[in-house]
């Protein structure tokens, strides 16, 4: 627990109050004391609080007033009301103007604990969000691609250095790094911005219509073609020209392809005379086009047509440090297009996905944090709303924990002997850290604080 938090306790029974600040001193959290709302907002205007502990029932001023004081008053503590009067209608109100949490009296001490505790870990989720906005609206953005990557970065100064030329550019990378973005980049840093940025996955076009999407057709030239049609080629004249994955390009249509970069005209399929095209060709492949060519399913001339330069993207399993940043981007974004509450990730979640080692790289990144914020039911997504290949991954066993037994019928006692089990091998595999034993067991902290009490396992 962060040991910098200010806390206000606000609370009319001088006892209880005494006993709250002795309570939290011992815990190494600095607290100050008020007797009701008006004493409190006194001390807020000379001092600063992260966090007020209010007694709903109060004379001269309660604490539901107090909320609303705080409220106009753009306050940037969080409330947590305190109650033995309490009713729905009071906690409903108090969530309403602001207040972070409900308590009812008579409380545990620990409760008070695991709420305090579950405010500063939402103040730092807070402060590190506002951090990463922060970064990525300068220095880790370029043309919608966010990255602190080194590997990356230095593509970037690639990227500026070869914009000014026609250069065939290949580009490389396992599925779902990116490539696009990059190609996209090129074509906006470039003097051809103003003109057509035309994508094409040449994997997903039938081979048999491959040639009259690309190079385009005269009307009469097969069954179906009705009427003229220009290819993409045409379509991306003064712009760019995006081949994506062209390592699945039919060797017969590699031959027309180099034809036209060397000669810089398409014949339409059906056509008796060729047209001048003058577009910038940008090509991107998943395969190992070196190893195709080995074995003959690329040929060599048009391999080092489009490879003049060459951009080597690393997968997401290597820049690690861009995880936090995309999930927060993705959880803007999200939050925007499907009209979600939640607002970020919490520590330990976030710890999983920088584990994983994402095949689908930032594709999958991107899929499983849309899922988490459809699946979640809090304002952060937590270890149990990602998808358990996910969180299953890497995951160590816990030693025996694949037996149980108990003499007992009970669903109930045996679904308590199974858990009091499963919380003492987790434990036991994390070397007693909470933080992992919660991960392995796919519950939150707080809940297994409360599960370690309630079956005395410490």
């Amino acid at each position: 627990m962060r040991d910098d938090s200010k806390i206000l306790i606000v609370e009319n029974d001088a006892a209880m109050a005494e006993m709250l600040s002795d309570f939290l001193t011992d815990k190494g959290l600095a607290a100050a004391i008020a007797e009701d709302g008006a004493a409190a907002l006194a001390l807020i205007e000379r001092e600063r609080f992260d966090i007020i502990l209010s007694d709903v029932v109060m004379p001269n001023m309660d604490g539901i007033e107090l909320l609303r004081r705080l409220k106009d008053l753009k306050s940037d503590a969080a409330v947590i009301m305190m109650s033995a009067y309490g009713t729905i209608d009071n906690a409903v109100e108090a969530m309403k103007l602001g207040a972070y949490d409900y308590i009812a009296k008579p409380f545990r001490l620990d409760e008070i604990i695991l709420t305090i505790g579950k405010v500063q870990e939402s103040r730092m989720l807070r402060d590190e969000n506002i951090r990463l906005k922060r970064e990525l609206a300068g220095k880790y953005t370029f043309h919608d691609i966010i990255t602190k990557n080194d590997a990356m970065h230095k593509i970037f100064q690639t990227i500026k250095k070869v914009s000014g030329y026609s250069t065939g550019v290949l580009i490389m990378g396992e599925s779902g790094t990116g490539k696009e973005l990059i190609a996209r980049a090129i074509h906006y840093e470039s003097s051809l911005q103003g003109g057509p940025f035309v994508p094409v996955n040449l994997a997903a076009i039938p081979e048999n219509l491959l040639e009259s999407e690309l190079f385009g057709h005269v009307k009469g030239a097969f069954t179906d073609a009705v009427r003229d049609k220009p290819g993409l080629f045409e379509e991306a004249s003064r712009g760019t020209l995006f081949l994506d994955e062209i390592g699945e390009l039919p060797v017969s249509l590699q031959v027309k392809l180099l034809r036209v970069l060397q000669e810089g005209e398409v014949r339409r399929v059906g056509a008796t005379a060729s047209v001048k095209v003058s577009v910038r060709i940008i090509a991107a492949t998943a395969k190992d086009l070196e190893q195709e060519m080995k074995s003959g399913s690329f040929r060599d001339d048009l391999y080092w047509r489009l490879n003049v330069i060459s951009l080597k993207l690393p997968p997401l399993r290597e820049r690690t440090e861009d995880i936090p940043l995309l999930v927060e981007h993705f959880t803007g974004r999200f939050a925007n297009k499907l009209g979600l509450a939640v607002k970020g990730i919490d520590r330990e979640a976030l710890s999983v996905l920088i584990d994983y080692r994402w095949p689908g790289n930032i594709r999958e990144l991107e899929n499983c944090i849309e899922r988490a914020m459809i699946l979640s039911d809090s304002q952060t997504i937590k270890p149990a709303d990602l998808p358990h290949q996910i969180t299953d991954a890497g995951m160590p066993k816990a030693p025996g924990a694949a037996s149980f037994s108990t003499t007992s019928l009970s669903i109930k006692e045996a679904t308590r002997s199974i858990e009091k089990r499963l919380i003492s091998d987790a434990l036991a595999a994390t070397d007693g850290n909470l933080t992992k034993a919660a991960k392995l067991l796919e519950i939150s902290y707080r809940a297994l604080l409360y599960k370690i009490k309630d079956y005395a396992i410490r």
